[in-house]
């Protein structure tokens, strides 16, 4: 049975056997979706994640499960196969965070301030079990994806300076985040969020693509959310978010601060090396044209304190993104796939 069958087969066994499949948009992973839609106006979501392609339902469900019992807007499991890879969530809507800000831009602040308070209630609760730590050796490793594909992809040469890099980047992790200690999605963002206004308090924001969650440093998500790769948010926005954090949080400001900036120039490095290899490897060259606004993010966190070396080491190793230097990339596209 084709993948489709097995998804029409899975439908079948559910109360939404009768209901009309309408496909949705899917993300950057290899996980599809569809929208159901029964007779009586009730819809469902369908979440197609192929094992054969290194998709696992599994971290999905327990995290969702976790979301839920501290009180955030995951949505409910209706059925599930978790062998192969099928899953029927509750239809949390359409109202995504980027749509909302472009059609009412007046509830910026409002929308912003719920998610950063949805944040603090996360980490005020348990960690469940079984999350790997988003340690500062993880974080270099990643890191170093700024190298091994923008970089390489950019100079069309083996990367150079990498070594460097990882041996003074490791320790500066080390010195301003610590020890993994709270659940971070790790992609929390406006496309990953939703505006539910009829419900109350931190259950207004709904929850989407947290199955790779970890455990990190309370600042991740949110330099997630205020550095967006996908849409500009306002540096005084971003400023307000993060004093608006530290003041419900109770963070020592100062710490809180420095971890914020090294984790950002973590977070962007990392991105910079996905976008490259989305285009490089999986033939998705749209997200080469984010790349500009990452770098944009990474170059502001560098001026700030405590960034001088960290700084001229990126500074003499990556190329800026130059429009040749994002055309390359693209002739690039989908060249290195996977063996």
């Amino acid at each position: 049975m084709d993948r489709t069958g097995q998804k029409l087969h899975f439908v079948s066994t559910t109360d939404w056997a009768d209901a009309r499949i309408v496909p949705l948009a899917g993300d950057a992973s290899m996980r599809k979706y569809d929208r159901l839609h029964k007779a009586d106006g009730r819809t469902a979501v369908l979440m197609d994640a192929p094992p054969d392609k290194g998709e696992d339902v599994r971290p999905f469900l327990s995290i969702a499960r976790h979301l839920l019992s501290v009180g955030l807007s995951a949505p409910q499991i209706l059925a599930k196969d978790e062998e192969n890879g099928f899953l029927l969530i509750e239809d949390l809507g359409d109202a995504l965070y980027a749509r909302v800000v472009v059609e009412q831009p007046e509830l910026e602040t409002t929308l912003y301030e719920a998610a950063a308070e949805a944040l603090v209630a996360l980490h005020q609760g348990p960690s469940p079990e079984g999350l790997k730590a988003y340690d500062p050796a993880t974080m270099t490793q990643l890191s170093s994806l700024a190298y091994i594909w923008y970089q390489e992809g950019v100079t069309g040469k083996d990367p150079v300076g990498l070594e460097a890099f990882t041996g003074m980047f490791d320790p500066a992790l080390q010195e301003t985040t610590g020890t993994p200690e709270v659940v971070i999605l790790r992609d929390y963002h406006a496309e990953n969020l939703l505006w539910l206004p009829d419900r109350q308090g931190i259950a207004r924001v709904g929850q989407l693509d947290f199955q790779d969650a970890m455990l990190g440093h309370r600042a991740y998500d949110l330099v997630s959310l205020l550095q967006d790769a996908r849409r500009d948010v306002p540096p005084a926005l971003e400023e307000a978010m993060i004093a608006h954090f530290i003041a419900s949080s109770g963070a020592e400001p100062v710490a809180f601060r420095r971890a914020y900036d090294m984790l950002s120039v973590q977070r962007n490095l990392r991105i910079l090396g996905v976008f490259a290899r989305l285009c490089m490897r999986d033939g998705r060259p749209h997200y080469v044209d984010f790349i500009p606004r990452v770098w944009g993010y990474l170059m502001r966190s560098l001026e700030r304190e405590g960034m001088v070396d960290v700084r001229q080491r990126l500074l003499n190793d990556l190329p800026t993104p130059t429009p040749q230097a994002l055309q390359a990339l693209k002739e690039k596209c989908a060249t290195r796939p996977l063996p």
